[in-house]
């Protein structure tokens, strides 16, 4: 059976520990060096970069996040034995693991190590699919010629170099299809390395719970479970009409997963939708100057992660959460697409500014959308505010002093608020 060493990328027969260098991280499989479609998820993304930036932190529980009414951004994996989730609410972590240490995000920093790794896959494949910051598939298809090695080899090169040149771990699922990839690398984290064959698909979805398919939420389990659907053995006592008629598309979706069927390919040219950011407060607030600054540090996020994927934006949105949850969304289209913090920034605040009086508020976020391609620069600027462009080439110029310096370097005294 074809075995792979994970730490010296020796390729042999199967055995418990490689041959050359004696080590136990070995992979094997009837397909190892069969298959070429791979997802790659770096192990805690978040946590771990604070982690490695951070000595100090190396051996305690990490939550990353806002305060205490704020909710669970990532964990580090001694804070998730404890039971701490992304997206629970941080009293909750906080009394699953009391002696955590909560740090909030710097979304700057992580944007930079994911071009870092970025630039790792693409050194792969052309075909590289983002999911998100720390996520993304992989086509190997054809590529054992350039490499003169199997995909397999490439792949557990690129989690090696990943860990020895960033510091950071991550973990691949190999299989047939984009959904059994992701499924696989979810199988054995951290560090690991999981391989979902042809030959083997039927039976290893048998029993599995529906909840592994990704998309399929709380809501989407209620919903199948109402009609006894829970794990995919019930998933094939349906025919594919009844799946549709009970479902719509998503039924026929449903249909071919539960037989391994997944016919999308990688695509290096998956459109972003949006980009936004949010933050709970640790009290409700109406103060319109501690809000102001809120606004000004995510729209300095929402433009950051912008920059960092070369994308411009039409449509600036602006959330807000009552303190009797009630949601507020206001929208503004802007004359041409934007990236910067500034404009992102002053949209943000006009639409503040129609709904400012109607807090407290618990929440806050700002969001742009209607995503392409970013020009150089902003074209024409703005007819209404003519220090528009003296701005945006003045935070260009910030941005190269913060690459150069740390993300400290420069920042505007409203961030301070």
């Amino acid at each position: 059976m074809p075995a792979l060493c994970r730490d010296c990328l020796s390729t042999f027969d199967a055995g418990s520990r490689c041959p050359d260098c004696g080590r136990p991280r070995v992979i094997s499989h009837p397909e190892l060096f069969d298959l070429s479609i791979a997802h790659m998820d770096c192990d805690a993304f978040y946590a771990s970069v604070e982690k490695r930036d951070d000595p100090s932190l190396r051996d305690k529980p990490v939550i990353i996040g806002g305060g205490r009414r704020g909710v669970v951004s990532t964990a580090c994996y001694i804070a998730r034995i404890k039971g701490v989730r992304s997206a629970m609410p941080m009293f909750q972590a906080l009394k699953l693991c009391p002696e955590a240490v909560v740090v909030r995000g710097r979304m700057e920093a992580y944007v930079e190590v994911s071009r870092e790794i970025r630039a790792m896959m693409d050194d792969l494949t052309p075909v590289v699919e983002p999911l998100s910051l720390d996520e993304a598939f992989l086509d190997l298809t054809g590529t054992e010629r350039l490499h003169d090695a199997p995909p397999a080899v490439m792949l557990a090169r690129l989690v090696k170099r990943m860990e020895d040149e960033l510091g950071l771990t991550g973990s691949i699922g190999l299989s047939h299809n984009k959904f059994l990839a992701k499924v696989a690398s979810d199988l054995d984290k951290p560090r690991g390395f999981s391989v979902i064959g042809r030959a083997e698909t039927a039976a290893f979805l048998e029993g599995k719970p529906v909840r592994m398919i990704w998309g399929v939420g709380q809501q989407g389990q209620a919903a199948l479970e109402k009609v006894g659907i829970r794990t995919f053995s019930d998933l094939l006592r349906w025919e594919q009409r009844d799946l549709i008629a009970r479902f719509g598309s998503m039924g026929e979706r449903l249909y071919h997963l539960a037989r391994g069927e997944d016919r999308r390919r990688v695509s290096a040219h998956a459109p972003v939708k949006s980009i936004s950011n949010e933050t709970t407060f640790g009290e409700d607030t109406a103060d319109a100057e501690i809000l102001d600054g809120h606004i000004w540090r995510l729209a300095e996020n929402v433009s950051d992660r912008a920059k960092a994927k070369d994308q411009a934006g039409r449509v600036v949105t602006l959330k807000l959460k009552r303190a009797n949850h009630r949601i507020l969304t206001r929208q503004m289209r802007l004359e041409e697409p934007t990236q910067i913090a500034d404009r992102i920034y002053r949209t943000a605040r006009a639409l503040f500014d129609q709904v400012g009086d109607e807090g407290p508020y618990r929440l806050i976020g700002v969001g742009l959308s209607h995503l392409q391609a970013a020009d150089a620069g902003e074209a024409g600027g703005d007819l209404l505010d003519p220090q528009a462009r003296v701005r945006a080439e003045a935070e260009r110029a910030s941005d190269r002093i913060r690459a150069r310096f740390g993300p400290d370097a420069i920042m505007k005294g409203r961030a301070l608020r």
